[in-house]
């Protein structure tokens, strides 16, 4: 066959195929297509074998590869013969035809070029850019160029224009040739170059990623099959970035950390090597570049299936440095991490734990918000993900200064609650583990802020229980929950019905006065209770404003007024709530302004009024789960909780409702369940059930005449022989709901009043109590029997006889299972005497005046009124509370109180120094109570300033709490009554300094008036009542109470006003109270807003011929009251011997805080800081005893002497008796009695402790009153001389007889060897004292240090005192906090006796 030939360029002849016509620039397009078809069919059939045939057409390959082919404008053209290219570099293979290096580059950028052909799948030539890929890609074609110097040229233009192409169209041979034809140029390539690198990397951009996902994917795939050779190749761009900073290296250096992302994700082995520059990179001094670097790190370590945490735990452990990063968006960064890695990795839950608790602290709202989100979001997604520590975190964050911080916590919890406890969808495990979060919750509404009990509110409705739920379900949901929340939380849900129901009656009452026709006095008392319904809102200042807006709106509203009272009405039920709630909205929104806070404050109003729980309905399906509690028929067991608490938690939930919603109460199905709790055995169900007729039962009688025929018998029944609270309630049961009590009341006086005997102590409590109620209750009718029970019964055969001796058990103080009959029924005769005398009123024949000094004469003998010492001191404890709370209840009466001498208050003053720790704490509750509802004079107050000398820290930080309550009660009463202000006198709270001073003055233990010791002891007192009067200085407080201290200097004390040694005593007291006035205020030197007004019944009324401007105070005492220089502590305490109790340990700002509470003592501040420390001329250490007993364990906490060297820590001790203390020779406050050394728990005494007890004694100086008691018969023998007449007077704390009475340690001489000894040894048991740990008889440690979760026992006393939700407790974080928790409560300081 004959080949059609022609001649090239350079004269060579081209031989072209079969049917081929010569191909030259003088023919047509569409005939040069037709031919060059023809040449690519040939060369398509040709392959590598044929020799011949590829010696032929050499020359026409070389004519194919001219300047007319290549750049021909004809797309059709240049795409024919880039395929007869490819398939030349196919058949040539390994050798091209072409040696010109700028020909082969000038080829492949044509065939690069070519290749944009690929982009559009729907082209008639798709298919032949599909073979020129294909062929490209099969025979490696462009690894010719690796011979090409500027190779890098073609293979970048090769890269991007494969990158730009791909699309989703493409299948996935398309994908696949592309692949290979791109890996092959990089894994058989001498290395990729930057530029090269750039063009795959730059698809992993974000912005690029967005743009095209098919190159995004195409430059994933191709990484992860080039990860070997391309890695150091990443590695090296970098280092140049990350470590070098040459960011110019490449225009992607300011995409590095997008691109470790994407890499990573791709194949972690691609970034073996850049890793540790993250690290260096972590370390960086600029903030933004760490942050930039924790927020890879963050992605990195949290995405799902990461291992780098395992794999490079260097890396890790520097990360989670970053928590502590000093740079704020850095630590934020790090906690918003802490959520993801917690789902995804829980493995790494323990090493997050610790950093999240730092920063659970951290100074930053924004961070310590984000770690309650972190934990919270963790914890909702899988409980097991979070431990009990982490949410340990979030509830220390309820307390949370912040109140963004606060709500989020508190939300968190609830959420939690409501999906694991109350949904149980995580089982029963995971429910117990949260099961705490509810008395949390409930907690937190003894907080004085009115936003968090509003949150508690509406946790309370949303997620605890439901209002949404159907009747039976929520109260389902109610029962069991009151039934297993713990004391103080079910006294928190107590308070939060008991202030909703207030407020409900505020707005009733408002509703009331909008009846009534306009006046001035309506005005004003429409605003005053504005005014109150304000304060129980959020914000109430601006409250105060939308309340009066409010107000306009109900007198121009009729309608509103209509729903406002249906919505508060005793009928209105849960469903019809909701309507009103819905309608009063609707009414007051405005929908051209979408946020509208006047319509917030008044949700907040209807939301806190609305009875969303309880109604009619509610009520009758909490008495059927209770009867089926009883009938035993009841889910009680499956709920958690044994039936017979769950009974009794009901009948206490029902009692709590009679007084908020009275009226649901009334049916007879209801009150039928309620009289089969009174047959039940259980006491305290019997007693809450007689209390729900007392608070509902005013119908029963007209309308329920069944129940009240089988009810009264069994009220007589209870009144004559059920428990002591079961006759109060039946007796008051009585008096509230039936009209015949009168005749009803004498059927149980009188068979009562005939079968008293004393001989059967056990068989009067219960006649006593329902003698005295009824007493009280009807005086007119029952006041000349029982002026005769008094006479004849009560004082002369039960309190003036001692018929039965008590136990000798060495305790002060026993429960009350052990408490003689006797003592229980002398307790409840003086409870009797103060109830007849609060029914009479009056004291016509002076039986006040007889009950006082009968009261009176019992504190004077310590309990012990016949003095035959056949009382215990445990029982003799009872009887002091009796009669100082007796006093405290008839000084409430106006009548009473007038006839209350000085000598009987200060007699009453001082239980709260009595030498039992429960005397003490007991009786500061009653007075705290009582001064918090007003009741008791303004003088009683004053009482709290003794609280400094308690060395219990947990007592001192109680009175402080219940002086600033009271203050701040009383302040706040003045505000909001203007009528307040004409009984200032009984009212402000400065007026107490005058009776705080002539208490102190009359003090027993200042008995020495230039004593120092007695002064610091005095002084104390003194700042510790008018640090919190001079917190603020309001209206000039300072200057009116100097004032009101100088004029006191001008009267004499009516007590005793011709008593001269008496009077200086009053005046030094003064002049000590002006050196606290003047040290710790800087305004007291100005103008006093008013003249003071002295109390007549204390002081005379100033000389207006004389001035006594005299100052009564040595120099010497003057100058160490000012310097405050430190009082000598003993450190060490011994058997037998007087231990130092006299106060709180020092607390100064450089001592750091005691481990004993976390509420601080009130001592005198050396700065205005919240937290103030004591003067350090006040430094004793505290002694905690073991609790009211006479043979005590000694728990010392230790404060060591001052030295000289300034960076030597000072620690905190704790000490036993078992270590001796020095001799102690001061007349200091605070001695504590103590058992001999035979106690088991005291056995062993150094040869040091003998050889101090060896030295020469001092001789003990006479002391004032009755001689202490003795510890033991031991020490009676050795140390008291029997013979000894007994003076009267108040023991507060017993001191040994070892001790002497008054120090003369200037006129006794120690051998100086024996001095040094005594030094020498102090020093040794000094330091072994850290070595010991005291152990009780039992081996346990007597003080542990613990950690509780919830109620410690120190918040218990705390929130005991806290009966409404107005009582403050400053520092709730007792719940949360470790603290040092000692099992026997310590003596409190010493007391001299009293005349």
């Amino acid at each position: 066959m004959a080949f059609p030939q022609s001649k090239s360029a350079d004269g060579k002849i081209i031989i072209y195929p079969p049917g081929v016509k010569e191909i030259t620039d003088k023919i047509s397009n569409d005939e040069l297509v037709k031919r060059l078809k023809m040449v690519v069919k040939t060369f398509m059939d040709m392959d590598q074998d044929s020799e011949d045939e590829k010696q032929q057409y050499l020359p026409l390959a070389l004519h194919l590869a001219s300047e007319f082919f290549l750049r021909n404008p004809n797309k059709d053209v240049r795409l024919l013969v880039a395929c007869c290219l490819a398939d030349i570099f196919r058949i040539y293979a390994p050798e091209a035809p072409y040696t010109s290096h700028d020909k082969l580059k000038d080829i492949f950028m044509f065939i690069t070029r070519q290749l944009k052909g690929l982009e559009d799948t729907k082209s008639p030539q798709f298919n032949r850019y599909f073979y020129l890929l294909e062929n490209l890609a099969w025979v490696k074609s462009y690894n010719i160029c690796f011979e090409l110097e500027d190779c890098n040229e073609i293979f970048i233009q090769l890269f991007r224009t494969l990158f730009s192409v791909i699309n989703n169209s493409h299948n996935q041979k398309v994908q696949m040739h592309m692949l290979d034809l791109m890996s092959s140029i990089i894994m058989e390539g001498d290395g990729v170059t930057q530029d090269l690198l750039d063009s795959i990397l730059i698809n992993l951009i974000p912005a690029h990623k967005n743009m095209n996902k098919q190159a995004y994917d195409l430059a994933k795939v191709l990484l992860k099959r080039t990860a070997q050779t391309i890695e150091p190749c990443i590695a090296s761009f970098f280092n140049q970035v990350l470590v070098l900073g040459k960011s110019s290296v490449s225009d992607l250096s300011e995409h590095v950390f997008d691109l470790i992302m994407e890499l990573f994700a791709i194949d972690p082995h691609l970034l073996l090597s850049v890793m540790p520059q993250l690290e260096f990179k972590l370390k960086s001094n600029d903030g933004e570049e760490r942050l930039a670097v924790v927020r890879l790190l963050a992605k990195l370590f949290g995405a799902k299936d990461s291992e780098l945490a395992t794999q490079n735990r260097p890396l890790w452990q520097c990360f989670l440095g970053r928590f502590n990063d000093i740079h704020v968006p850095v630590r934020l960064e790090c906690v918003k991490f802490a959520s993801h890695c917690l789902m995804n990795h829980p493995d790494l839950a323990k090493d997050l734990t610790e950093y999240l608790k730092v920063r659970s602290h951290d100074p930053e709202e924004a961070i310590r918000h984000d770690v309650i989100v972190t934990i919270i979001t963790a914890g909702k997604k899988d409980l097991s993900l979070v431990n009990d520590q982490l949410l340990g975190f979030v509830r220390e964050r309820t307390l949370d200064k912040r109140w963004r911080v606060r709500k989020e916590a508190m939300m968190g919890l609830a959420q939690l609650y409501k999906k694991y406890c109350l949904h149980a969808e995580a089982g029963k495990e995971a429910a117990q583990k949260v099961n705490w979060i509810k008395d949390k919750l409930l907690h937190i509404y003894y907080q004085n802020s009115i936003d968090d009990k509003l949150l508690v509110e509406k946790i309370f409705a949303q997620y605890l229980v439901p209002h949404n739920l159907e009747t039976e379900e929520r109260m389902k949901c109610l029962y069991y929950l009151y039934a297993s929340l713990d004391p103080n939380a079910v006294k928190a849900l107590n308070e939060m019905w008991k202030c909703q129901n207030m407020l409900r009656s505020h707005v009733r009452e408002l509703l009331d006065l909008h009846k009534q026709p306009a006046s001035e006095a309506n005005n004003t008392a429409m605003f005053a209770k504005l005014m109150a319904i304000a304060k129980n809102l959020p914000d109430p200042g601006k409250a105060q404003d939308f309340m009066k807006k409010f107000n306009q709106v109900l007198g121009d509203d009729e309608r509103l007024r209509v729903q406002l009272e249906l919505l508060i009405s005793p009928a209105c039920s849960c469903k019809q709530a909701e309507v009103c709630v819905r309608e009063i909205t609707r009414k007051l929104a405005n929908p051209k302004q979408p946020t509208n806070p006047f319509l917030e404050m008044v949700k907040f109003l209807l939301e806190r009024i609305a009875p969303v729980h309880i109604d009619s309905e509610a009520i009758s399906s909490l008495v059927k789960l209770m009867n089926k509690s009883i009938e035993g028929t009841a889910d009680d067991e499956e709920e958690g909780v044994t039936p017979d608490s769950a009974i009794r938690a009901g009948l206490e939930l029902l009692k709590v409702l009679s007084f908020t919603h009275p009226t649901s109460f009334h049916s007879s199905e209801t009150y039928e369940s309620l009289l089969q709790c009174l047959k039940m055995e259980d006491d305290k169900v019997a007693e809450a059930a007689i209390q729900i007729f007392r608070n509902t039962g005013h119908k029963i009688e007209t309308d329920l005449l069944q129940i009240r025929s089988t009810l009264i018998p069994i009220l007589h029944q209870k009144a004559k022989r059920g428990t002591p609270r079961q006759a109060k309630q039946a007796v008051h049961c009585i008096h509230a709901i039936f009209t015949n009590k009168e005749v009803q009341l004498a059927q149980i006086f009188e068979p009562l009043s005939k079968s008293l005997n004393a001989d059967t102590p056990e068989q009067l409590i219960t006649p006593l109590v329902s003698l005295g109620h009824i007493a009280m209750l009807a005086p007119d009718q029952f006041a000349s029997p029982m002026k005769s029970v008094v006479a004849n019964f009560i004082v002369k055969d039960l309190l003036m006889n001692d018929r039965f001796p008590g136990g000798k058990n060495g305790k002060l103080w026993t429960p009350n299972e052990e408490v003689s009959p006797e003592v229980l029924a002398k307790v409840q005769a003086i409870k009797l005497l103060v109830r007849w005398l609060l029914g009479m009123k009056n004291n016509q024949s002076k039986s006040a005046n007889s009950t006082l000094r009968l009261l009176s004469a019992m504190l004077v003998s310590e309990g012990d009124l016949t003095e035959q010492k056949k009382i215990s001191k445990s029982d003799m404890s009872r009887l002091r509370l009796a009669a100082g709370c007796a006093i405290l209840k008839l000084a409430q009466e106006p009548c009473y109180h007038e006839i209350i001498t000085p000598e009987q208050f200060q007699l009453c003053a001082l239980v709260i120094n009595d030498e039992c720790y429960q005397v003490r704490q007991i009786f500061a509750l009653k007075l705290h109570k009582a001064l918090g509802k007003l009741l008791l004079p303004l003088e009683y107050m004053a009482v709290f300033a003794l609280c400094a000398k308690d060395p219990v820290k947990e007592r001192r930080a109680h009175a402080r709490q219940c002086l600033l309550k009271n203050i701040s009660i009383r302040r706040e009463y003045i505000k909001q009554n203007p009528m307040a202000h004409e009984k200032l006198l009984s009212l402000l709270p400065e007026y107490v300094v005058p009776y705080t001073v002539h208490l102190l003055a009359h003090d027993p233990d200042f008995t020495k008036i230039q004593d120092i010791e007695q002064l610091r002891d005095i002084k104390e007192c003194l700042w510790f009542m008018l640090e919190v009067l001079m917190t603020k200085n309001e209206n000039n407080s300072h200057a009116f109470i100097r004032k009101m201290v100088e004029n006191i200097k001008q009267t004499k004390d009516a007590q005793a006003p011709d008593d001269g040694k008496m009077n200086e005593k009053l005046y030094i007291v003064c002049d000590v109270a002006l050196i606290v006035i003047t040290t710790k205020s800087t305004t007291y030197n100005l103008d006093s807003p008013k003249d003071p007004v002295l109390p007549t019944k204390f002081f005379t009324p100033p000389d207006k011929d004389s001035s006594n401007n005299k100052c009564y105070l040595s120099d010497e005492a003057k100058t160490l009251l000012l310097t405050g220089k430190p009082k000598p502590a003993t450190v060490l305490g011994t058997v037998n011997k007087p231990l130092s109790a006299a106060g709180r340990r020092p607390q100064d700002r450089a001592a750091g805080l005691e481990m004993g509470s976390n509420i601080s003592g009130n001592s005198e501040p050396s700065s205005p800081a919240p937290n103030r420390g004591r003067e350090q001329n006040s430094e004793v250490p505290e002694t905690e005893v073991s609790e009211n007993e006479e043979n005590p364990v000694i728990l010392l906490t230790v404060v060591p002497a001052k030295t000289e060297k300034k960076d030597e820590p000072v620690r905190n001790k704790e000490m036993s008796s078992e270590q001796s203390l020095p001799p102690q020779t001061s007349t200091e406050r605070g001695k504590k009695r103590t058992a001999p050394a035979g106690s088991e728990n005291i056995q062993q005494i150094t040869e040091e402790r003998k050889s101090e007890e060896s030295a020469a004694p001092v001789p003990p100086k006479a002391r004032r009153g009755r001689p202490p008691k003795a510890v033991s018969e031991s020490n009676t023998a050795k140390n008291s001389d029997p013979n000894k007449a007994a003076g009267r007077g108040r023991k507060r704390v017993a001191a040994s007889q070892e001790s002497p009475a008054e120090p003369e340690t200037t006129n006794v001489k120690v051998p100086k060897q024996q001095e040094t000894n005594v030094k020498r040894a102090s020093a040794q048991r000094q330091m072994d004292l850290q070595r010991i740990q005291v152990l009780d008889s039992d081996g346990y440690s007597v003080m542990d240090l613990e950690s509780t979760p919830e109620s410690s026992a120190e918040e218990l006393d705390l929130f005991k005192s806290c009966e409404s939700s107005q009582n403050e407790v400053d520092n709730t974080k007792l719940a949360e906090r470790g603290f040092l928790k000692v099992r026997r409560k310590s003596m409190p300081k010493g007391r001299r006796q009293r005349l």
